[in-house]
């Protein structure tokens, strides 16, 4: 089978374009070009480079590393400031601590979107049950973190039954079938 050929990339020629959405377009297309050449600049050379450039339309647009003051500072004074050595490393640590802060705030909104899907799966579990309390809750469903809440309600409970009980003995007379050591230690009863 023989090979297609496909055409070859033609020059264009440079003259201006006539046509307005045609040179908005080529205006668009051919910044873009810029910006990704002088971005290759700076990451191969580390060089400082600034880039300004304004559409047919008159909008600004700029590229510049590291910012467009520093460039627009050092190419009116004609000279390389003394202290961009301590400036890169003072805006290298600011970009490191943002990087940092912005992992952390990440994690944080992870988290706290799992914590509200859980929360509705332990509010549609409780609804589903249809007055069933949390007492019932089948315990082998229940992660670890549930059965221990679990296990602190269950002893919140016991001591304001203990209370309870404790209460109302001291306050009511003592029944036939109750014990003296019954009364004097009410957990007796419950455990």
């Amino acid at each position: 089978m023989a090979g297609r050929r496909t055409p070859r990339r033609r020059r264009v020629e440079m003259k201006q374009v006539e046509n307005e959405e045609d040179k908005l377009i080529t205006f668009s297309k051919r910044r873009s070009g810029i910006y990704k050449k002088a971005s290759e600049l700076v990451t191969l050379c580390g060089s400082e480079v600034g880039v300004a450039i304004f559409s047919p339309s008159g909008k600004p647009y700029s590229f510049a590393h590291p910012s467009i003051d520093s460039i627009a500072t050092r190419f009116r004074n004609r000279n390389h400031p003394q202290n961009v050595g301590a400036n890169n490393l003072v805006e290298s640590y600011r970009r490191l601590r943002i990087d940092e802060l912005n992992q952390q705030h990440d994690e944080l909104v992870d988290q706290i979107n799992d914590d509200k899907a859980r929360g509705k799966t332990l509010k549609q579990m409780t609804e589903e049950r249809d007055g069933e309390g949390w007492w019932e809750a089948p315990i082998e469903e229940l992660s670890l973190e549930e059965l221990k809440q679990m296990k602190a309600r269950m002893m919140e409970l016991r001591r304001n039954l203990q209370g309870s009980i404790t209460i109302r003995n001291q306050g009511a007379p003592s029944s036939e079938g109750e014990t003296s050591n019954q009364r004097n230690n009410p957990s007796a009863t419950i455990a």
